[in-house]
């Protein structure tokens, strides 16, 4: 079972494709490469000689070889119109596809920057026609999509998709040849025991107890430790099969072990399913402070199947919908429309998709923290002050999280959007009032955030949904107004 990349003219397949065989050690089999070599000249030349309906026989007929002929781990690029065909999308059924998603104005401008002429890209209204005709072809036969994280030290592919991680798809999806990188396992005893033996032929597999007071140099040391034990070299690499807590601890061992090495990360919570794990951020707690030991480190890869959220507990899927709603507040736009109109907590891959693309592009231009990726703090200031007051066991981090966007909100003065985000938490059985610590404590863990500079804590703000700020000075008196709010 092969990867079979899919997408609209522009997508980027045959680049994805060149990046991913890479990853695996193989060269990429590129569709319109090949029909090129067949026809001796452009496709454009062979649209002109035979016209459209010639091509798409012979298209169908170098796809379907080349899908017939495709061993376990290639990767190959069709062409964007080759799933016009039938014979190709009864062919398709027997590898895994993964659509490359594309915004028909990017399409646009990337076939007309490469200098390549596409006799179907003449038009501008009849391309974004086209682009709108065959969407829901290439999503009927999409066993995943695909997006592309880019940042300053690394790049990796995410692919969603539900059941992606079940038999042979597994295969298809997994970076890294088993025999020549052996696969370690970081988990935690409640998803070990669901979804481990899924993964299969595990060399080693270390699981801590659930929860965020796992996440701890005590934990990591452990990790280290059965790791050199069980022999794992530089060659090898290690699996984050879990939440946000495993992702965490697991990418700040894998960061820091012999000086580091590949992690892949598979999300089974909403919370990493949306955030964690992506951007490359990795660490542990200190009982003084959240997060205040770690290292960037990107992952080689990240599988998100959300059919795991299937087993995640009610509060567990609360807490991480909090995630959503604070990319949604970061995104405005089309996802804030989504969110705060939905009820319940249930997403879908559209959903997961487009709040990983905000992080994503966001990380994108700025990968360490140096200016616009702290927007994507929002509600953490006060909500890991929380966690952190409370000794990391009274609040889950969404619930955390929550409460800290409702004090973002009052900091911003936007009385309406706060009333409104208040009234979506209660809906979803969401906390809106802190207990557990007295509000010195709380404010003097505020007062230690790892984002400080200085004496000085930068808050974010918001002006409306899209429209959000980093590095705002906010009024000690205003911070404890809004701290105390949230206590009564």
């Amino acid at each position: 079972m092969a990867l079979v990349l899919i997408g609209f003219m522009g997508a980027g397949k045959s680049t994805l494709a060149r990046r991913l065989a890479e990853l695996r050690g193989r060269a990429p089999i590129d569709g319109d490469a090949l029909l090129v070599e067949r026809f001796g000249h452009s496709v454009a030349r062979e649209f002109e000689l035979h016209g459209e309906q010639a091509f798409r026989a012979a298209e169908e007929e170098v796809m379907c070889g080349v899908l017939e002929g495709a061993g376990a781990r290639d990767v190959i690029a069709l062409g964007g119109g080759s799933v016009l065909s039938a014979r190709v999308r009864t062919a398709l059924t027997e590898h895994t596809t993964a659509l490359i998603e594309v915004a028909p104005e990017v399409a646009w401008e990337r076939v007309h920057r490469d200098g390549s002429e596409r006799p179907l890209a003449r038009d501008r209204d009849a391309f974004e026609a086209l682009y709108v005709q065959r969407r829901s072809l290439y999503e009927q036969v999409a066993d995943a999509h695909l997006l592309w994280a880019e940042s300053a030290s690394g790049e990796y592919p995410v692919l969603v998709g539900r059941g992606l991680l079940g038999g042979e798809r597994l295969a298809a999806v997994w970076p890294f040849d088993r025999l020549a990188s052996r696969p370690f396992c970081v988990t935690d005893e409640t998803v070990g025991e669901l979804y481990g033996g899924q993964l299969g032929g595990l060399t080693k597999t270390i699981a801590i107890p659930p929860g965020e007071s796992a996440k701890t140099l005590a934990s990591a040391d452990r990790v280290w430790r059965e790791l050199a034990q069980a022999g794992m070299t530089r060659a090898d690499h290690l699996v984050a099969l879990g939440g946000g807590v495993v992702g965490d601890l697991a990418g700040f061992c894998a960061a820091t072990y012999q000086r580091g090495v590949p992690v892949v990360h598979v999300p089974t919570t909403l919370v990493a399913m949306v955030d964690s794990a992506y951007g490359g951020k990795t660490g542990v707690d200190l009982p003084d402070a959240k997060n205040y030991v770690g290292a960037y480190h990107q992952p080689a890869v990240v599988l998100v199947d959300p059919d795991m959220l299937a087993t995640l507990a009610p509060a567990e899927l609360a807490a991480g919908w909090v995630e959503v709603l604070k990319t949604a507040l970061i995104a405005g736009g089309e996802l804030w429309e989504r969110v705060s109109q939905t009820t319940g907590c249930e997403v879908n891959e559209s959903t997961i998709l487009d709040c990983a693309a905000t992080k994503l592009a966001i990380v994108a231009e700025d990968e360490r923290d140096a200016g616009d990726r702290q927007v994507l703090n929002l509600g953490h200031t006060v909500g890991h002050a929380i966690e952190t007051a409370t000794g990391y066991a009274r609040y889950r981090h969404g619930e955390a999280v929550g409460l800290g966007l409702l004090a973002a909100l009052r900091l911003s003065r936007q009385e309406h959007l706060r009333a409104q985000v208040r009234e979506l938490l209660i809906e979803r059985d969401l906390p809106v009032t802190f207990d557990g610590a007295p509000v010195e404590a709380l404010l003097g863990a505020i007062a230690r955030d790892k984002k400080r500079v200085g004496d000085r804590v930068p808050f974010v703000l918001v002006q409306a949904p899209g429209e959000v700020s980093h590095g705002s000075e906010v009024a000690e008196g205003d911070v404890r107004a809004a701290v105390e709010e949230l206590m009564r």
